[in-house]
C-alpha cells in the first residue's frame, strides 16, 4: 500500500449525482487489482476527519478512477473537486477479485446495481485479458440509475441493462434478469457488487444454481488498514463464523462465506 499526497486530478465526468474522477498515482495504479479500494482525503479540515473508502473503477499504468454517487457529506465534498486539484490517496486496499486460470474461454457474469457497477468494469477488463469472457448486468430503479451505460457499450462487451421502472432495458430487478439468463446458459462464475438485498438474492441464487460467486461489500471505514476493527462483518469460515474486518480482509468475499442481515 502506498500514500500519495499529491495525487493530481487529470479529468472529471458528472451525470447528476453520479461523478468519475481520474487521477494520476502511478504507484498505485501499478499495483491496483480488481476489486480492491482506495482511502481518500476529502478535506484539509477536519470535518469530515475520516477519509472515504471508494473501489478502484479503472486503471491504467499511471492513473486510476473512481465512480461514486453522491450519497453525503464526504462524497458531496469529492464532487466538488475539478482537474488539476489534488487528492491525498491512499491504496490500494484491501482483498481483491480472484481471477482463476480456468476462467479462459468461458463466460462470466459481472453484477452490479447502481454505484455497485464501480469495481466490475476494472474486473471485466482484466477479465478479457486473461481470455474470459465478461457478460455484464447493469441494473439501477431508472434510467438516470445507469449513467455508465455509453461507456459500458464501447468497451464491446455483452451488457444486459434492466431498470426498475421499465425506463430501459429489462423491466424488472437486476437479479430477476440473471435469473432469466441463468435459464438459458451456464457461466462459470458470477461477481456481483450493489445493494445489500441484491447481493443476498443473488447468493441465494448461486446456491440453487450450484454457481460459485464473489461479492465486495461496502461499510463505513476508519482507518481501512485492519487497525480499527470498524467496518467488521460476520463471514462463515467451515462451521465457524467469526467477525472479519472488511477493510483487510475484503472488501471481496466468497458468496457462501458471507452472513447476511436476518440469516
Amino acid at each position: 500500500m502506498f500514500q500519495d499526497k499529491n495525487a493530481r486530478i487529470t479529468e472529471t465526468r458528472s451525470w447528476g449525482n453520479y461523478f468519475l474522477l481520474r487521477v494520476s498515482a502511478p504507484q498505485i495504479a501499478r499495483e491496483a487489482r480488481p476489486g480492491q479500494f482506495l482511502m481518500i482525503r476529502v478535506s484539509s479540515s477536519l470535518n469530515p476527519l475520516l477519509r472515504r473508502p471508494l473501489s478502484i473503477h479503472n486503471c491504467t499504468a499511471s492513473e486510476i478512477e473512481i465512480f461514486f454517487q453522491v450519497t453525503g457529506e464526504g462524497t458531496r465534498l469529492l464532487s466538488k473537486k475539478i482537474t488539476g486539484e489534488e487528492l491525498d490517496v491512499m491504496g490500494p486496499c484491501g482483498c481483491g477479485f480472484s481471477l482463476k486460470p480456468e476462467f479462459k474461454g468461458r463466460e462470466i457474469f459481472c453484477v452490479g446495481g447502481g454505484r455497485g457497477l464501480a469495481p466490475l468494469f476494472f474486473l471485466a477488463r482484466e477479465l478479457q485479458t486473461i481470455g474470459a469472457t465478461p457478460v455484464v448486468f447493469y441494473g439501477g430503479q431508472t434510467l438516470s440509475d445507469l449513467p455508465l451505460k455509453n461507456r459500458l457499450e464501447e468497451a464491446g462487451w455483452e451488457i444486459n441493462f434492466s431498470t426498475d421502472d421499465g425506463s430501459y432495458g429489462f423491466t424488472g430487478l437486476v437479479t430477476q434478469l440473471v435469473e432469466q439468463e441463468l435459464r438459458k446458459r451456464k457461466p462459470a462464475f458470477l461477481f456481483g457488487c450493489g445493494p445489500e438485498g441484491m447481493m443476498a438474492r443473488l447468493a441465494d441464487i448461486c446456491q440453487l444454481s450450484n454457481l460459485g460467486a464473489e461479492f465486495s461489500l461496502e461499510s463505513i471505514m476508519g482507518c481501512g488498514l485492519g487497525a480499527c476493527w470498524g467496518c467488521v462483518r460476520k463471514i462463515k469460515k467451515g462451521s465457524e463464523i467469526k467477525y472479519h474486518r472488511i477493510c483487510q480482509d475484503g472488501p471481496v468475499f466468497q458468496a457462501e462465506e458471507i452472513v447476511w442481515s436476518g440469516d
